[in-house]
């Protein structure tokens, strides 16, 4: 391909295509143009957090200033360096499966994105890893063909160098006869241009990852400045929730940041039936009972199937492992209910999209005591769950937060006629209540399962050894 003296591309922008006659056609255009961000620093970030380590983050932000005396070739290289060096392929296999989907989406240009989908046959080339970026561009935009950077290794490992540049790869790409490509032009037109949650190419149900936002070195900077303080807000925290009264801790808890919201004044059982209650919510943190015991200021019991022992330690309420063999599990409900009020999470994992999950109708059939409990959250820094990382650090992240916000309302009451007793079926009764509490939210049903995530997310069933949970 011939180019200009502005190194742009002589062939025509397909902003000048019609629509009929784009889907005849093949486009190519640099996968920076697909976002509304030109900085690939914050992508590298995430691999280097969710997939390394804290430290090796840290190092990376460090390395940003020296950006400023080097091309933009070798700010390419010193950032695949210092982000590859050492990693698994599982551990980055992980990361952009799971975790840089998400941002990639919250940062697709839309003007773009739909003009790339409106066309036939799609080839993006980029100086970024294949490994960070192929697995979106072909699940997500349905990309025909990536070229890319290619990483060297050694056995399993990356060795920071690299084995085919992108460079090259986007040199190669523009040699090639394509009819129509995406101009700055056309990205500049569409800069602030947000890609809406409803048009999505593919619904983001499940991700996984520690960090909650985008980390641009601003935003990791204070992010690390952050750390000493989070650290002593969520021993502050934990001693609040742990050894005060709930009216105190509540208290002390919002002194601390935490924006809590409560509507307890639907349907709270009378006092004859406050013993043996069966609340059931969706499950957004492993914080979700805790927090419904303190706004009840009353205390409950819940059942877990993954939660590691330390967090059971911290917990200030009564945890009773499931074993996932579905009689033993009856059993043990059935008796927790006849000690006190029990809460329980059918979904049988936290989700932390605007989704419920299917509900697991167990609980369905071993009371008609049932009343269903929204949680919602917002979270500013930390996700306080996680399905690949060490999940006896989910509460310390979640204490961690700035300005956490949790907000619990309690439905009405599940009628008689609605439940087992009044002729209904256990799937009859679980998915009324998934409903119920989808509704109470604006969030989505959806059929998907436990299992479905855990596959998604780490490939796996979601069976993990205890000793793995450390």
């Amino acid at each position: 391909m011939k180019m200009g003296r502005d190194h742009e591309p002589l062939f025509p922008s397909v902003i000048q295509c019609s629509l009929n006659c784009r889907k005849s056609q093949t486009l190519v255009c640099d996968f920076s143009s697909l976002l509304r961000s030109e900085s690939y620093f914050p992508y590298f970030m995430l691999v280097a957090f969710e997939g390394g380590s804290i430290l090796r983050a840290f190092f990376l932000l460090l390395s940003h200033p020296l950006f400023f005396f080097l091309n933009f070739e070798l700010q390419i290289k010193v950032m695949i360096f210092i982000t590859f060096c050492g990693l698994r392929f599982k551990d980055i296999d992980l990361v952009s499966r799971a975790v840089l989907p998400k941002f990639y989406l919250e940062n697709l240009n839309y003007l773009v994105y739909k003009i790339l989908a409106s066309c036939g046959s799609k080839k993006v080339f980029t100086i970024m890893p294949r490994v960070m970026v192929e697995g979106f561009l072909k699940e997500y935009i349905k990309v025909d063909t990536v070229k890319a950077t290619e990483l060297h290794s050694i056995g399993k490992y990356y060795s920071g160098f690299l084995s085919n540049s992108g460079f090259l790869a986007k040199h190669r790409a523009l040699k090639e006869q394509f009819a129509y490509v995406i101009h700055k032009e056309d990205r500049k037109a569409s800069s602030r241009t947000i890609m809406p949650r409803e048009k999505y190419p593919k619904p983001l149900i499940f991700h996984d990852g520690r960090l909650a936002f985008l980390p641009t070195p601003l935003a990791s900077l204070i992010m690390f400045l952050w750390l000493p303080l989070g650290i002593l807000l969520a021993f502050f925290r934990f001693f609040s929730v742990i050894f005060l009264p709930p009216k105190l801790a509540i208290f002390m808890l919002s002194l601390s940041g935490v924006i809590l919201e409560f509507n307890l004044s639907k349907s709270m059982p009378s006092e004859k039936e406050k013993s043996g209650v069966l609340y059931v919510g969706n499950h957004r943190t492993l914080l979700d009972p805790i927090i419904l015991s303190l706004a009840l200021e009353k205390p409950l019991t819940t059942v877990t199937y993954s939660l590691s022992r330390f967090s059971e330690l911290l917990a200030p309420i009564r945890t009773k492992r499931l074993t996932r063999d579905r009689n033993q599990d009856a059993k043990t409900i059935i008796q927790l209910l006849n000690e006190g009020d029990l809460v329980v999470f059918p979904e049988g994992t936290t989700c932390r999209e605007p989704y419920v999950l299917r509900f697991s109708s167990l609980f369905a059939e071993l009371t008609e005591h049932i009343v269903p409990v929204t949680f919602n959250v917002g979270i500013d820094m930390f996700y306080p769950t996680t399905a690949n990382g060490l999940k006896w650090l989910d509460a310390i992240f979640g204490a961690m937060n700035p300005r956490p916000y949790c907000s619990i309302e309690i439905l009405d009451k599940v009628p008689k006629e609605c439940t087992v007793g009044g002729g209904r079926s256990i799937h009859e009764v679980a998915n009324y209540v998934q409903k119920e509490i989808a509704d109470a939210l604006g969030f989505e049903c959806t059929n998907l399962t436990r299992r479905d995530k855990y596959l998604m997310l780490t490939g796996n069933e979601g069976v993990v050894q205890e000793r793995k949970k450390f």
